[in-house]
């Protein structure tokens, strides 16, 4: 009888009833997140005539769910541009990552292509909630990311097609996308998250207020370098949000058949969590802008899962449809989609016209057609030994020379063109 109470007692989630505030253990009696794109409301009547003039949006009630932790207010403050804007966003997004499926269909990408067609919500919601002086950093499934951190689409699939003028020169593909305060595009999985909570603590150490985001997948959830970071960020009480992208597939496995414990956002054991229904990119803004105010105030780590859904396979070599049937993507696909969901409350809450949202729709679209087509006319990089050794050192501290395998193949920066960026050859 001891034994088995003991094991219930560890089995148990850190005591759980004796720290959850009664209000958050209350809703989560019935209360369990939808990933309706559409269940947010707002008062017609109430919405302003001016693009700017801000007005209130009730989120669904079934838009968080709670650990250790009081949920945030479900009531948030938008504008009819900030609105437009995240259509816009989102319709963008997914054009983008249309354009890199037929690109790499057409065997003008190669190698690995991961897209993110049905999650483009938790970008745009993440960043419409950041300001620019906060940090992000997530996995290979980035494109979107590297797109609302401000990285042009142009650059973006110029990278993708392993141009010169690509957002990494080039050189790194999905797997090593930059931008201002976007620290990638990561191809080993779950090693963002330790680098998150270092960008954190740098911050922290610097006496900055910026926040930082740390999102990883259902797949990469297990590995240790993730409880890791937790346990450092908690000790520190680091100013980072650990979120779970939880599109239900590591791979081609279910999310219950490779983890224990699917509510990812209880992972943190010692650090409250926040469950969201990532198809909804005002219930994504919300939990978000919480969040950086929480950080931000010095209470350290959270971790976050936002539910959401991905339509395409793990990555383009995946056909998707042989761990899950073509039915379950039909229906989220035609009930849950993020951008159609948006749609349907622009109009339903008189925000926008039926023909504005054309107009919108056919500028996202024709903008991102035009950035595609001129990065599919950048040349390759040519061949040579500077393309190659140019990016090893941060430019400008390249040392005398770079050893190779016999000092025939030793290659030698020059003082000349240290400065200008395009280092030459030189034998021993």
């Amino acid at each position: 009888m001891l034994s088995r109470t003991l094991r219930r007692s560890i089995g148990s989630p850190l005591r759980r009833q004796a720290f959850t505030p009664v209000a958050a253990r209350n809703a989560q009696a019935w209360r369990s997140v939808t990933t309706d794109a559409a269940s947010s409301h707002a008062d017609k009547e109430a919405v302003p005539k001016e693009d700017n003039a801000p007005f209130e949006v009730r989120l669904s009630d079934e838009s968080f769910e709670t650990y250790e932790l009081d949920p945030p207010s479900y009531t948030l403050d938008t504008t009819k541009a900030e609105l437009k804007q995240m259509y816009y966003d989102m319709v963008a997004t997914r054009r983008m990552e249309m354009a890199a499926d037929r690109l790499y269909k057409e065997k003008k990408i190669r190698g690995f292509c991961h897209l993110s067609t049905g999650q483009e919500a938790v970008a745009t919601g993440i960043e419409h909630a950041l300001e620019r002086s906060d940090h992000l950093i997530t996995a290979y499934r980035c494109h979107g990311y590297a797109m609302m951190r401000g990285g042009s689409v142009k650059s973006i699939i110029g990278e993708l097609l392993g141009r010169r003028e690509g957002i990494a020169y080039g050189k790194g593909g999905s797997m090593h996308m930059f931008a201002p305060g976007f620290y990638g595009g990561n191809g080993i999985v779950g090693a963002q998250v330790p680098v998150g909570a270092g960008i954190a603590f740098a911050e922290q150490y610097m006496g900055k207020k910026s926040v930082t985001v740390a999102l990883y997948g259902d797949g990469a959830s297990n590995q240790g370098q993730v409880f890791e970071a937790y346990n450092m960020a908690k000790l520190w009480n680091l100013p980072v949000i650990f979120a779970c992208e939880n599109n239900k597939y590591g791979m081609g496995t279910a999310a219950n058949r490779s983890s224990a414990l699917t509510d990812y956002y209880k992972r943190g054991q010692y650090i409250p969590g926040l469950k969201i229904n990532g198809m909804d990119v005002l219930a994504v803004k919300a939990a978000t802008q919480f969040g950086k105010e929480w950080a931000a105030a010095g209470k350290g780590p959270l971790v976050y899962e936002f539910v959401t859904y991905r339509y395409g396979g793990h990555s383009m070599s995946d056909p998707g449809t042989t761990y899950r049937t073509r039915e379950e993507i039909q229906r989220m696909r035609s009930t849950n989609d993020p951008i159609a969901g948006l749609k349907q409350k622009l109009l339903d809450w008189g925000v926008t016209s039926e023909e504005e949202l054309k107009t919108i729709d056919k500028e996202a679209r024709s903008s991102v057609d035009a950035e595609v087509a001129e990065a599919e006319q950048m040349a390759p990089p040519d061949a040579t030994p500077q393309v190659l050794y140019e990016d090893i050192y941060v430019r400008g501290s390249e040392p005398e020379f770079l050893r190779g395998r016999i000092p025939e193949e030793n290659f030698y920066y020059t003082e000349a063109n240290i400065g200008e960026q395009k280092p030459s050859v030189a034998r021993t």
